[in-house]
């Protein structure tokens, strides 16, 4: 079974643009493995190609500790499929950014997580062991529930650091590979 046959949905919100484009360069990696990649924003969700698609990703801003109220919003919307049983049995994995190291980002994968496990859906976490703790490595913050990434409160022109945006590559590539090894 080809990669270019399963495709993968990463859904997200993002306020400022940090998020934005840590869910673009994980749809680089994912791309990278030929699978079909479908990137959009929670305003503008096509409910059809999330149906249809072999895993979803989800990711939002960490906001005072929580998941973003947009992603809730999301969350909620998606009842119908949660009632239909629509994306049991789908690969799913999550992602979150913050301006602080910790920011209790793991709180909000933990939030993620749980709604993909409504959903009877099948959980991918990042494999990734820490190699450092500098803004060069990969997975500095020593995340294996989910992708955490760090904005420093800066402009997204330059943050996420470059350790944290290859480590969203990866981990996009390994939801990838993941689809085809279930399937």
């Amino acid at each position: 079974m080809s990669l270019s046959s399963k495709s993968l949905a990463i859904v997200y919100h993002s306020a400022y643009g940090h998020t934005a484009k840590v869910a673009s360069v994980i749809a680089q990696g994912a791309q990278k493995t030929g699978i079909q990649v479908h990137l959009m924003d929670v305003e503008h969700v096509d409910w059809d190609v999330l149906d249809q698609a072999d895993a979803l990703i989800f990711g939002c801003p960490t906001y005072m500790g929580s998941i973003s109220s947009a992603l809730k919003l999301f969350m909620e919307q998606s009842s119908k499929r949660w009632l239909a049983r629509t994306w049991q049995g789908k690969l799913a994995a999550g992602f979150t950014n913050g301006g602080g190291l910790s920011g209790d980002k793991l709180a909000v994968l933990q939030q993620i997580n749980l709604f993909a496990m409504q959903h009877g859906m099948l959980w991918s976490g990042l494999p990734f062991m820490p190699t450092g703790r500098s803004s060069q490595d990969i997975n500095r913050m020593s995340s294996f529930l989910g992708l955490m990434t760090q904005s420093d409160n800066a402009s997204a022109e330059i943050t996420p650091p470059e350790g944290d945006l290859e480590t969203a590559a990866k981990f996009g590539a390994h939801v990838a590979l993941l689809v085809v090894r279930l399937n």
